[in-house]
């Protein structure tokens, strides 16, 4: 294993938000491979996430979020089990900067059930469309049409978007990061974005 240096952990730390001693435990791991200590702390999220799917979420905040040009504006409502969670500052830095990422990619649902029927159908219909007219062999359409709609929900399902401050990271691993840190079911229920103009 051998000894971890603090550039390694502090590096690592800047790129998941987890916490000191998580991130040393997990380069001791990996024996010091930065990559493979990512994808330990990501398992580990997910675990613990997977442990709490089952909890009931009553307390949390509504957390708002203005752009400085006060043409938009977030509303976000994030759930976790206990007020003594909610009132905590990472669980409140969190719901801020999922405000922030709402008010700048304008997700349309918080995660990829939501989004709706009509939404899906206009988006393969307009695929089939443009592969149709490229030429495309009647055979692979469907295949394409698949990759094309896993790119949209990356770019349009609040979960699966890159973090806007960090794009090595999901907003699902964010969720998971800090459910692993608090040790609680932790829900993004819904949002509501204002813009001028829309």
């Amino acid at each position: 294993m051998g000894q971890v240096s603090i550039e390694l952990i502090k590096e690592l730390r800047k790129r998941t938000a987890a916490g000191f001693s998580d991130c040393k435990k997990a380069l001791e791991e990996a024996g010091g491979d930065i990559e493979k200590a990512i994808d330990i702390l990501r398992k580990r999220g997910l675990a613990i996430a997977a442990k709490r799917a089952s909890k009931a979420t009553s307390e949390g905040i509504v957390a708002a979020y203005v752009h400085s040009n006060k043409k938009i504006g977030v509303l976000v409502e994030v759930n976790c089990e206990t007020d003594f969670v909610a009132r905590t500052d990472e669980f409140q830095q969190f719901a801020h900067d999922v405000a922030m990422q709402i008010a700048a990619t304008s997700p349309i649902a918080v995660r990829r059930e939501e989004v709706p029927q009509e939404v899906l159908e206009r988006e393969k219909k307009l695929y089939e469309e443009q592969l149709r007219e490229q030429g495309k062999p009647e055979h692979i359409i469907p295949k394409i049409i698949e990759g094309k709609l896993e790119k949209f929900y990356k770019e349009n399902v609040l979960l699966e978007q890159e973090f806007i401050k960090n794009p090595d990271v999901t907003i699902q691993d964010l969720l998971n990061e800090l459910i692993a840190k608090t040790g609680e079911k932790i829900v993004i229920k819904r949002f509501c974005r204002f813009q001028i103009g829309e």
